[in-house]
């Protein structure tokens, strides 16, 4: 059984969840987040479909894509369709007065960056431990690098005033759906996140970074008494 507190944190995601796909509308092309809370999202969004209601899905990840399948969502892709009305998913860290976000420490950032910009809306759910006034205070920013030459792309961005570390599993790399490396970059508190986003996409060897700048407009918090929403 999960701890007290695990338990809370997960009924919070839950409620936050079911009120985020209450703004799914029939026919709308949606973004499928990665990682626990985007879990809570489809299980929801599920019962929906179970209901009736027609949507079609592009996963930010292969985990994502066979719970959507074994849920009964049906399944799209960027071949089929360019824009997406609404992305739902989860963050690692929300900045209170921007709503910019941390994302990334379950490994599939790229692709979530990039249904994200395609997308026309994005909600993101999260309970209310990932609320902070500045990015950087708990987590680390992922940062999704090459492989080929890491060990340099890592000297580069410890210019940046980072403490990056390869994210392994066990001894060997850990590695993206995308076949790429993670350099999780510890900044203490960011103090200009579109900047450090910027700076980061200038190094040679990164593919993307795991701040979101701009990208939601919405975030519903999963709190002990009840569900909170901020917008833009």
């Amino acid at each position: 059984m999960p701890a007290p507190a695990d338990a809370e944190r997960d009924r919070q995601k839950r409620a936050a969840a079911a009120r985020a796909v209450d703004s799914v509308m029939p026919d709308m092309v949606l973004g499928l987040g990665s990682g626990s809370t985007a879990e809570f999202v489809l299980e929801a969004l599920a019962a929906r479909v179970a209901q009736g209601l027609r949507v079609v899905g592009i996963a930010t990840s292969q985990r994502t894509e066979a719970l959507a399948r074994r849920l009964g969502v049906s399944l799209t892709s960027f071949a089929e369709h360019r824009r997406l009305d609404l992305t739902i998913d989860g963050a690692d860290e929300v900045e209170r007065t921007t709503l910019n976000l941390v994302k990334g420490l379950g490994g599939a950032l790229l692709r979530e960056k990039i249904v994200a910009a395609a997308s026309a809306r994005m909600i993101v759910v999260v309970d209310e431990s990932k609320l902070v006034d500045r990015l950087g205070v708990h987590v680390p920013v992922p940062v999704e690098i090459v492989p080929f030459g890491w060990q340099t792309v890592l000297e580069r961005l410890s210019g940046l005033r980072a403490r990056p570390v390869l994210r392994r599993v066990g001894e060997a790399p850990f590695v993206t759906d995308g076949g790429n490396y993670i350099a999780d970059c510890a900044f203490s508190v960011i103090p200009d996140a579109a900047a450090l986003e910027r700076q980061l996409a200038a190094v040679i060897g990164v593919v993307e970074s795991g701040l979101f700048i701009g990208r939601a407009d919405t975030v519903i918090i999963g709190r002990p008494s009840g569900v909170e929403i901020l917008g833009k």
